[in-house]
């Protein structure tokens, strides 16, 4: 069974380098990495699809081409079945945690984030790796500053990255792109230990 590593964010070139879009970015950094062949648009999953092999496991990264709220449909087109979940690692921004963590979890809820509900709904089990990139500003004790007030929110995270954040966002998405890799290649409890240490 091919590994998912599916890669949340919004299309378009006005949604580039926004902070929402930090899974999508890491996917298409571990493309790269990879030597995985190029994005190709999949009609039926709505989705920008490359396909290979990474460390020797067969892979397929998935770049929903819906709007965040709707990734479901296409992490669905290739996760079909709650036991495929167990292969399925989404990458997606999280306001809970300060810029430059990554945490990685498996089977948890959604914490709100309505990508990860729709994906939920879509391949029906929550039984699946995340990959949470913090994108909010740090607070107190390594604590993420919270942002509040729905209006607040979405200007945050539909924002684009500052340039002082950049040289920290670069480590991250390579930390990011590293654990998907490992999941790929020696498992869930690898990928998670790595992904969660400092």
């Amino acid at each position: 069974m091919a590994i998912v590593v599916a890669g949340l964010g919004n299309p378009g070139k006005e949604y580039e380098k926004t902070r929402h879009n930090a899974g999508r970015s890491a996917v298409e950094l571990l493309a790269k990495q990879e030597g995985l062949e190029d994005f190709v648009f999949n009609k039926s999953a709505n989705a920008l699809v490359a396909k290979g092999a990474i460390g020797g496991e067969n892979a397929v990264l998935v770049l929903p081409e819906t709007m965040m709220n709707l990734s479901g449909k296409a992490v669905a087109a290739f996760v079909k079945s709650p036991k495929a979940a167990k292969s399925l690692v989404v990458i997606h921004d999280d306001l809970d945690l300060p810029l430059g963590t990554v945490k990685m979890v498996f089977g948890r809820g959604s914490g709100g984030h309505k990508g990860v509900e729709s994906i939920m709904r879509a391949v029906k089990t929550k039984d699946f790796a995340r990959i949470r990139i913090g994108i909010s500003a740090a607070g107190k004790r390594h604590q993420a500053k919270k942002v509040s007030g729905e209006e607040k929110v979405i200007k945050h995270v539909i924002g684009k990255w500052k340039s002082a954040e950049e040289a920290v966002l670069k480590k991250v998405l390579k930390k990011t792109a590293e654990a998907a890799r490992l999941f790929a290649c020696e498992g869930l409890e690898s990928a998670t230990m790595f992904a969660n240490t400092r």
